[in-house]
């Protein structure tokens, strides 16, 4: 019925060409020099930031020279490993530069960062078509070394996806396609970036919300409450507030985000594609984008989809007429559960049902000591040591910084900037930051997120569930940092298929499902009192009712995914487009004004190719079902989980990674004993709604 919006994301820019670089275009007659990591150590500003792309895109043009330079047979060595460098030069200026255009500290240097990111994907789309590059790259027999092989493998894949072997009108057609597909998608992303609003409400409207958002939302002098459409304004006023009217006022204001500026630049973005990959020859941009995939065709989404929503159709329809009768109770004019009201009488249930109040459990969730435990968690696990690391220069102040040791040996860095604030992206991603080459380069790696906390006095008290939302993101993180001290910068661990790059991070979600896990931090931030295990019984019984009715959900926006790209976007209406497939999967009432596809990003980063996460969901639980549940992080599991599953990164097709650590292709089965617990779970008070 309701649903966890999708979680971040992942700065990856166009997951279909993950291991395809480009010929910098950018790049002066000037010798190439080597650049530094980092383009904020630079000076900060957008000359600046120029300065640095330039210098690692004609750091990538030398390497490019060389490899064509190459007299005599190409070889892993004179070839392969000269491509991957300036792979490597090429996408570190890309990563970096989408990082500034999300939350650089100006507005000028966002918008030189913007025009960067632009360029250096023209110039990706150049590569792409350098039927020169590709050619000596194919003439590189194939090596006896399983990685090498796989990585020259995906490579040549990717440019033969790409039109390589097309004739010059057509890859003049395939540039020009692709250049606009870029332009379109960052001005759909600038969009909702910038379009940050408020609604201003009545102070008597916000009953019911933590004294901690009250006192963080102080009323003017007329008794007016300003909430915006930031993350940490939105969730808590739609799941705690008791005023209907300022729920349907605060939704509406997130639905709208984008929109209808991102009306016709969507259906030019979609049309470019459906253009680019007819031009391919695929029917649709579905069938392209899926090509070179875990899934492989639309073909098998379709049944994979038709599996789970089998398996979370019935269960779904259970929760959601719960939760109706429970809201009757409540107030017998209710037909229909709004989609706008759902997280609030899911609240009101839980409540009811498990005696379990969301914002009990708050205090002992502050930021700082969460910030803390997830590490101790991800070391632990993972074996590795993560040291706070002083006075390093970063993009803005409040950034904290990390190393990563496996023993005395640094394996990398990463960055938390994890608060809101103006100009900033306010979703959560993360990033790569340096890609990661054994000898060469460290990996490094950002989170981009946005928690309570972060402003003097405030200890940021976090849900529960933003809690599970951290660790997810350091998933991702550990993915990268482990997976990038592999030979090839390529084949990071955010070099798999795309559609395995969320298993991961899905995967550390469920050790926020243990008490000797979340009692390492779970401490009251005014007494140090651990979190009583009868409050953290009742909290873990509640948070697993909904899964189902989530999962319709996540297949909701999966079909949102594929349905925007199988259509004629030149006639197609968005909001009928959308409100058919919320039709399919929703018992709520939708609430007419909701434009949820407007700011619905992952439109232009994932394209058709959403159902990711509910595959790697289901990836994700097979992996965390071979942990022992007596000894999570202490077993041996996590170590042979890292070095069979992380450290390959994309050395091995991802479907072998699931072999090598489950011993076998995976299933639904945890997947739906997942979705089932909350049905083995008896109430704990009555359901009368007094």
């Amino acid at each position: 019925m309701n649903h966890r919006p999708a979680r971040e994301r992942i700065w990856l820019w166009c997951l279909s060409w993950l291991v395809a670089f480009a010929l910098p275009a950018l790049a002066t007659a000037a010798p190439p020099v080597t650049p530094q990591a980092h383009s904020w150590e630079t000076g900060g500003t957008p000359a600046s930031l120029q300065i640095w792309v330039k210098q690692h895109l004609a750091s990538s043009d030398a390497a490019v020279s060389r490899l064509l330079a190459v007299k005599g047979a190409h070889t892993v060595d004179n070839t392969l490993l000269a491509y991957d460098e300036a792979a490597g030069a090429l996408f570190d200026a890309q990563s970096q530069s989408q990082l500034l255009y999300g939350v650089g500290a100006t507005k000028e240097l966002r918008d030189k960062a913007q025009e960067l990111t632009q360029s250096v994907a023209a110039a990706v789309t150049a590569l792409n078509l350098n039927q020169s590059v590709y050619k000596a790259l194919a003439a590189i027999p194939a090596p006896t070394d399983p990685a090498a092989a796989h990585y020259l493998e995906r490579t040549l894949l990717e440019y033969r996806l790409a039109g390589v072997d097309k004739d010059d009108a057509t890859r003049a057609k395939i540039k020009a396609l692709q250049d606009n597909i870029t332009e379109r998608g960052l001005a759909f992303e600038r969009n909702v970036h910038d379009d940050r609003r408020a609604v201003v409400l009545d102070k008597a409207l916000l009953d019911g919300l933590p004294a901690d958002y009250l006192a963080s939302h102080p009323a003017d002098a007329d008794g007016h409450v300003k909430i915006t459409t930031d993350f940490p304004d939105t969730k808590p006023a739609l799941k705690f507030g008791n005023n209907m009217e300022m729920r349907h006022k605060v939704f509406l204001s997130a639905r709208q985000v984008g929109y209808p500026a991102n009306t016709e630049i969507l259906r030019g973005l979609l049309s470019a594609r459906q253009q680019l990959a007819q031009l391919l020859g695929y029917p649709t941009w579905a069938d392209f984008a899926m090509a070179d995939q875990m899934m492989g065709s639309p073909a098998k989404l379709a049944e994979f989809v038709k599996k789970v929503d089998e398996s979370s159709r019935e269960p779904g329809a259970r929760e959601d007429a719960a939760l109706l009768a429970f809201a009757k109770g409540r107030d017998p004019a209710i037909q229909k559960v709004s989609e706008a009201d759902v997280s609030y009488w899911r609240e009101q249930y839980r409540r009811a049902k498990f005696n379990f109040d969301s914002q009990s459990v708050r205090p002992y969730f502050p930021y700082s000591q969460v910030e803390k435990g997830v590490i101790a968690t991800a070391s632990t696990l993972f074996r590795v040591r993560i040291k706070p690391v002083m006075d390093v220069r970063t993009w803005h102040p409040s950034v904290t910084t990390y190393d990563v040791f496996d023993g005395a040996t640094k394996l990398g860095r990463i960055y938390l900037d994890m608060h809101p604030r103006e100009g900033k992206d306010k979703w959560f991603s993360t990033t790569m930051v340096t890609t990661g080459a054994r000898g060469r380069q460290l990996p490094d790696g950002a989170l981009i997120c946005n928690f309570p906390g972060g402003v003097a006095g405030d200890p940021g008290l976090m849900q529960y569930g933003d809690v599970v939302i951290f660790l997810h993101e350091f998933g991702h993180l550990m993915h990268h940092v482990i997976a990038g001290q592999n030979r090839f910068a390529g084949a990071g661990g955010f070099f798999v298929e795309g559609d395995f790059v969320e298993a991961p991070s899905q995967m550390l979600e469920e050790f926020f499902h243990d008490y000797g896990v979340i009692t390492t931090f779970a401490r009251h931030y005014q007494t140090g009192a651990l979190l009583p295990k009868d409050l953290y019984e009742r909290m873990v019984s509640a948070d697993a009712y909904g899964r189902a009715a989530d999962e319709q959900f996540q297949l909701a926006a999966t079909a949102v995914s594929l349905d925007f790209h199988t259509v004629d976007a030149a006639t197609a209406d968005f909001d009928a487009l959308y409100r058919k497939v919320f039709d399919r999967y929703s018992t709520a009432e939708f609430l007419a004004g909701d434009h949820f596809w407007a700011a619905y990003t992952h439109l232009n980063g994932y394209s058709s190719n959403y159902y990711t996460y509910v595959l790697d969901k289901v990836i994700a639980l097979d992996f965390f079902a071979q942990f022992d549940p007596q000894d999570l992080l202490g077993g041996p599991t996590g170590l042979r989980y890292r070095h069979t599953v992380l450290a390959p990164g994309g050395t091995r097709p991802a479907a072998q990674l699931v072999r090598d650590f489950l011993g076998r292709d995976t299933n639904l089965g945890a997947y739906k004993r997942w979705m089932l617990a909350e049905f083995d779970v008896p109430s704990t008070a009555s359901l009368s709604g007094h």
